[in-house]
């Protein structure tokens, strides 16, 4: 390999998640900030969120009542 074309690497760098966890992973940046992590993501909890951005939600419940209705 080259040398002088690698970046720093830090083997314990912090990251931080929204949800306020913090742990250790090896990276080239030291501080690390991201949205979700295994301490808050529905896959690892089993928690469903389900995000209901102007009413799709409930308007695609109706449309699937009203089709079932008709059969």
């Amino acid at each position: 390999m080259k040398s002088k074309i690698h970046p720093q690497y830090f083997p314990k760098a912090k990251a931080k998640c929204a949800c306020g966890a913090e742990f250790e992973v090896g990276s080239v940046s030291e501080n690390i900030k991201v949205e979700i992590c295994s301490a808050c993501h529905p896959f690892y909890t089993g928690a469903k969120k389900i995000v209901d951005t102007a009413g799709r939600v409930e308007k695609f419940k109706t449309r699937l009542s009203r089709a079932k209705k008709k059969k």
